[in-house]
């Protein structure tokens, strides 16, 4: 007796799901929109957007990430990541106290969750090519810990474009991803470039604005994102304004746009911490905004490095997930969303009378034994097939 098949009948079936197009429009809208204030006032878009949306963009990215891919942040892996990086928030608090010690055990540390990550989830010849470059590039980071830190800051608001490639997969239509990942390089690349080349210098402004009472004259704010001796010169400015533009972007994605176009990851992560439900989490992002914008206010310095000491755990949290989308992308993406290949989509088919609900992924790297492209032996995806997403 022959079974029948039949599609799977996701929430996009049903039109639950966004359309490709609409995502586009919306994040182009977005880039125009975080370009204007970035240029007019990089300074209190910076400081209003770290008041705002800092630690609430922290907790949903968590949210996002330890629900997406629980099959890389296992434990007890998970436990160490977390030991190496509340070692890290211990160093960023000492800072102001011992200085330039805790800043290079910061780096260390840093170095070590890389080194960890590469040692859990890679085998053979690209753990050790791996573990080599990490090696050669803590040298560089120790020798020159300010550009470390300078270059750390940057890196970190390009982060999303490595999520939003892999969410992408989703979209059915080839020309519907095309044009999403083409957006995110405008903001992550062509825009960045455009300010670093100097060709908007006439519009670029070092008035603090309404944030002064905060910031004072605000170098502060310049210096942070600036290498040093830069921070008075023109290129302190352009990378400032870079920094504000990339922030504000990197609050969009992960405050606006993540939340509505993955639910299943958000999901994914109440199944494993059920106590930390939406509306909790969100409320939490707020109630934490509204004390750090009192801190802020009181002296912003060391507010701003308390903020930082708890941010390390979302900025360092995603390291190893970043690793493992570079070095075993294909096997990860199509275990973790139940993507499509990047040239054509072909409907998955189940057996008539099977939901979606029963599909399960399969584990990572694609295979029984886990090895090769994979990130770790027998490692399972962390989440169903995700819904597609239609042009």
């Amino acid at each position: 007796m022959t079974t029948q098949t039949r599609p799977v009948s996701t929430d996009a079936d049903r039109g639950v799901a966004p359309r490709s197009r609409a995502i586009t429009l919306l994040v182009l809208g977005a880039v125009g929109a975080s370009l204007a204030v970035a240029v007019g006032s990089p300074i209190a878009t910076s400081v209003i957007g770290l008041i705002l949306f800092g630690i609430l963009h922290n907790l949903l990215e968590i949210r996002y990430v330890a629900g997406r891919f629980s099959g890389v942040l296992g434990r007890p892996f998970l436990d160490l990541l977390v030991a190496l990086i509340t070692g890290i928030v211990v160093c960023r608090l000492l800072v102001g106290v011992v200085g330039r010690p805790a800043q290079l055990a910061e780096i260390l540390l840093g170095y070590g969750v890389l080194a960890a990550a590469a040692w859990h989830g890679l085998e053979g010849r690209r753990r050790v090519t791996a573990l080599a470059v990490v090696g050669t590039a803590s040298v560089v980071s120790l020798t020159f810990p300010a550009y470390h830190f300078v270059v750390l800051t940057h890196l970190h608001n390009v982060v999303p474009l490595f999520f939003l490639w892999e969410w992408s997969r989703r979209i059915v239509s080839r020309r519907g991803r095309q044009a999403f990942r083409a957006v995110q390089l405008v903001w992550v690349v062509a825009v960045p470039a455009v300010i670093l080349l100097g060709l908007i210098d006439g519009s670029l402004s070092a008035d603090p604005g309404i944030v002064r009472s905060v910031v004072g004259d605000g170098q502060t704010v310049v210096a942070s994102s600036a290498p040093p001796g830069a921070a008075a010169t023109v290129v302190g400015m352009r990378l400032l304004t870079v920094f504000a533009f990339m922030q504000t972007m990197h609050y969009v994605v992960w405050v606006a746009l993540m939340p509505r176009v993955a639910p299943d990851a958000s999901a994914a992560f109440e199944a494993r911490v059920p106590w930390v439900t939406g509306p909790r989490l969100w409320a939490m992002g707020f109630m934490a905004a509204a004390v750090f914008a009192v801190l802020f206010g009181v002296d912003f310095v060391q507010g701003k490095a308390l903020y930082a000491a708890l941010a390390s755990y979302h900025a360092y949290l995603e390291l190893p997930v970043l690793l493992a989308m570079l070095l075993g992308a294909r096997g990860l993406a199509a275990a973790t969303s139940g993507g499509t290949d990047d040239s054509t989509h072909d409907s998955t088919e189940v057996p008539a009378g099977t939901s979606v609900g029963d599909v399960t992924a399969a584990p990572v790297g694609g295979g029984g034994g886990g090895t090769g492209r994979g990130l770790g032996p027998g490692s399972a995806a962390a989440v169903a097939p995700a819904p597609e997403v239609h042009p």
